[in-house]
């Protein structure tokens, strides 16, 4: 490569920064004020590209043949960006306030799925391609290389927005009650400031940066209805590389994944996704609180119930056989009946190894999609590469996901909270760029298919085997949360420091239920892939890793079988959803958010503290 191809993709990179600048700087304010994390912050980015794209086209085509008139185009995204945001504060974010991180992210990934079909909805599902930028239409000669206008328009963009916001937070009454929110929000309140407004402006002026992000895009690519998801999953990358709070390493964070990524497309496009993910997994291990992010302060957990095994009396035998008599009722009903409940055990018995990690260990995963692709492609590859039938390939698979978690154990248990789950996500997407970019031993997009390692004749065999395993995973589950192990466990999650200081070996437990997990994570994923008869990349995606949460959070992750509960909605539920509706991605998130703020225990969890009220004497 010469100097001037070199100059060239820095550029592109430092260009590209700017953008992931502008969405990093309004999800660090909202989570640095309201300690939300917002995974939602793509959908205003998504909006604010729409929003100026159909008033450049279709609305008011005029405004495109005048740079102030594309310009208020673009300020128009970014303001209902904002008004859209003030709304998602009122309804949703402020009271998922002292709800823990990762029920914010499940409720916020909730409000990406109703703000996604409403788009869908109002703007319809074609791509607009608006005009270039009147006057930064063409391009500077680099030797032999030519740099577009308005990438250079936007370099210089991203620079005058930091010192915008720097000198918004330091030389304004507002900025400053903005960083002492940061610091101690209760102590501000006994100050007399409000926080409540102030909390509004801060959600607001993020969403109006995510919007004008988007807007920004135009010159560039069309805006479409694929922005929102994939910028996002960057966008954390700078957000946690730069430390969840700070502006400046956020502005740290984006010029380095920017330069990275571009470079990364000029000599490895195969690996570029690797090395974006791989940057941030080493400076979390060299720094945990990211570029700029203030030291992890030793704290204790969040206080959680004690893990709920089953009712006692006589329904301690009677709500299992209950059970295990409607699954087994549902497998023998057809074969789109079977096929949705052997999704269901499936998701089950995901759903139980992310819980044995959170409900006990108290370790956040983001990525648990990452053991589930191990397992699916271990079995698949072992079965395409020598013919190895269901029970090796399944051992494979598990043995897979076991020795990549042994050694990325070592490094993940040692985190906490949001730095966890985004190392985990960082995992998942490394996972996923290679079953991606892999050609020649995954496939690619085109997959693994035609897997036989279930027979038609032996499919009704299979299911009963299946589903006595995945209740014996339930049965074992119970067990071990009520032996000295579960207790220990449970110790070191609600007091860390004070479950070292009796002498628990803290981290070899977290390593010990973490490697547990991810072989169970394991067999789900080889079971999905005997099941499925294929295996494409998408077992390995951020959707993946939301749905193993979503089967637990829906359910209770304190609840023993709220896995089964959990599952049982988002399969069953979401595929009679699917039948009737065309927005019911939509629908689904209204029911996530719902069961977020009124029942953050799950829907069991609700119904325990329920029915314990009502037998409660007055």
């Amino acid at each position: 490569m010469g100097l001037d191809s070199l100059a060239l993709q820095l550029l592109n990179g430092l260009s590209h920064a700017t953008t992931l600048f502008l969405m990093a700087s309004g999800l660090t304010l909202i989570f640095g004020v309201t300690r939300i994390v917002n995974f939602a912050h793509g959908s205003f980015f998504m909006l604010g590209a729409l929003v100026s794209a159909h008033a450049l086209t279709r609305w008011w085509p005029v405004l495109a043949d005048s740079a102030w008139g594309y310009a208020g185009a673009m300020l128009l995204g970014a303001a209902l960006a904002a008004l859209v945001g003030a709304l998602a504060e009122f309804a949703l974010l402020r009271r998922m306030r002292q709800a823990p991180e990762l029920y914010q992210l499940v409720a916020t990934f909730g409000l990406t799925l109703a703000l996604h079909d409403a788009m869908r909805w109002f703007f319809g599902p074609d791509e607009v391609f608006a005009p270039r930028f009147p006057g930064l239409k063409g391009a500077v000669a680099l030797g032999e290389a030519y740099f577009p206008t308005w990438q250079l328009f936007t370099l210089v963009l991203g620079p005058l927005v930091w010192w915008g916001l720097h000198a918004l937070l330091t030389r304004t009454l507002w900025g400053k009650q903005v960083k002492a929110a940061t610091q101690d929000r209760d102590m501000l309140d006994a100050l007399g400031v409000k926080p409540a407004p102030l909390m509004l402006g801060v959600v607001m002026l993020g969403c109006a940066l995510a919007g004008l992000a988007g807007a920004l895009q135009l010159p560039r690519e069309p805006a479409n209805l694929q922005m929102d998801v994939s910028v996002v999953v960057e966008t954390f990358v700078v957000v946690v590389t730069g430390g969840l709070g700070s502006v400046g390493g956020a502005f740290a964070a984006a010029v380095l994944i920017g330069v990275i990524h571009a470079l990364g497309v000029a000599w490895v496009p195969q690996a570029t996704l690797v090395l974006v993910f791989l940057t941030m997994a080493v400076v979390l291990v060299l720094r945990p609180q990211g570029l700029g992010g203030a030291a992890v302060a030793a704290s204790q957990r969040e206080a959680v119930p004690v893990f709920s095994v089953a009712p006692q009396g006589a329904l301690h035998w009677l709500w299992p056989a209950l059970v295990a008599a409607v699954l087994a009722w549902a497998l023998g009903q057809g074969d789109y009946s079977r096929s949705l409940t052997e999704d269901l055990l499936v998701m089950l018995l995901l759903g139980l190894s992310l819980q044995v990690m959170m409900a006990l260990g108290g370790l956040v995963s983001f990525g648990h999609a990452a053991f589930f692709a191990l397992g699916a492609y271990g079995a698949a590859l072992v079965h395409v590469q020598w013919g190895w039938a269901l029970l090796p390939a399944l051992a494979s698979g598990m043995a897979l996901a076991l020795a990549v978690a042994a050694v990325f154990g070592l490094v993940l248990v040692r985190m906490s909270g949001v730095y966890l789950a985004m190392l985990s996500l960082a995992l998942a997407q490394v996972i996923w760029a290679g079953a991606s970019q892999w050609v020649g031993l995954t496939g690619g997009d085109n997959g693994l298919i035609g897997l036989t390692l279930i027979e038609p004749e032996s499919r009704a065999v299979f299911d009963a085997v299946l589903l006595a395993g995945v209740l014996a995973a339930v049965a074992m589950l119970g067990r071990w949360s009520v032996s000295s192990r579960g207790a220990a466990l449970q110790a070191l999650r609600d007091a860390p420091l004070r479950a070292a200081a009796s002498g628990l070996p803290v981290n070899r437990l977290r390593y010990q239920v973490f490697v547990l997990s991810a072989a169970l994570a394991g067999l789900a994923g080889g079971l999905w892939a005997a099941i499925k008869g294929a295996v494409f990349p998408s077992v390995a995606s951020v959707g993946t890793s939301v749905d193993a949460l979503l089967v637990i959070l829906l359910g209770g992750v304190h609840q023993l079988w709220g896995a089964l509960v959990g599952s049982a909605l988002l399969v069953w539920g979401g595929a009679e959803l699917g039948q009737g509706l065309d927005y019911w991605r939509g629908v689904l998130g209204l029911v996530i958010m719902a069961v977020m703020v009124l029942s953050p225990s799950g829907v069991l969890g609700g119904l325990q503290s329920w029915w314990l009220s009502r037998r409660r004497p007055a």
